[in-house]
């Protein structure tokens, strides 16, 4: 899909990626573009820069998702483009207490679902549409430090794929990004070790590496290549996978003790 002249809305594009993309999209001609975001005065200045527009969103809460999307259709025009990119990140394991798990849940994994059950039937009616979700590498692998993560991380890997099945034939075209480490706020309050290992891109990087996905209709984005070698290992020898993830797991419990 060419961007120019089509209206995108982008979840989370206040900052990182998100604003990223929002500025790369804009170059690229379209028509408009929509930062959405709960952070309104990031979401503005971004929107500023560009000509766009800034509405304030929680992803999280699924009317803000809808009345997002009402606004946008209603008074701009019909969604060409959805980027579903709005993420949070929290550390731990079995020990993360329910309400931390449904607060990841919700923003990591729901807020795409509920996008697309507003957006598929649109986008189907119309003859197509274009999705694209934010996952990360630790969808397609794992995530030393945080269960949650990796778990809703796997879970929107998992979603695009099943919209991509299903809806491809009708015209819907998706995509999901999956990056490891990012030069973005996210990745602050992380351990950079386990985020670094293959090295930390920039997110205008990453909005390149989109654009060119998006005009070829390329469902995976891998902005770290060496991210195809791994799902490779993993899947031809799961049992070493795991044994490999162990050893450097050790690793890093060696190095921060």
């Amino acid at each position: 899909m060419e961007l120019r002249d089509k209206t995108i809305v982008i979840t989370g594009g206040a900052s990182g990626i998100g604003a990223a993309m929002a500025r790369r999209f804009a170059a690229e001609g379209a028509r408009k573009v929509i930062c959405a975001d709960r952070d309104l005065a990031g979401a503005q200045a971004v929107a500023d820069e560009i000509g766009g527009v800034a509405i304030q969103t929680d992803v999280s809460l699924a009317s803000d998702i809808s009345n997002l999307i009402d606004t946008v259709e209603s008074d701009i025009g019909p969604i060409d483009l959805f980027v579903s990119n709005a993420g949070i990140i929290t550390s731990g394991g079995v020990e993360v207490d329910d309400d931390t798990w449904q607060n990841i849940w919700e923003i990591n994994v729901l807020a795409h679902i509920r996008a697309a059950r507003i957006l598929v039937p649109k986008m189907l009616e119309r003859g197509g549409g274009y999705l694209l979700n934010t996952a990360s590498a630790a969808g397609l692998l794992a995530q030393i430090g945080s269960a949650p993560y990796s778990v809703t991380k796997h879970a929107a890997v998992s979603f695009a794929e099943w919209l991509a099945i299903t809806h491809g034939a009708e015209g819907l075209k998706v995509s999901v990004l999956c990056p490891q480490g990012v030069d973005t706020p996210m990745i602050a309050g992380v351990d950079t070790a386990t985020v670094a290992k293959d090295g930390i891109v920039s997110a205008e990087h990453v909005a390149d590496l989109c654009v060119e996905a998006i005009g070829d209709e390329r469902f995976l984005i891998l902005p770290h290549p060496v991210v195809s070698e791994y799902i490779k290992h993993k899947g031809a020898d799961p049992e070493r996978w795991i044994s490999g993830m162990q050893r450097w797991q050790a690793m890093l419990n060696a190095e921060s003790a």
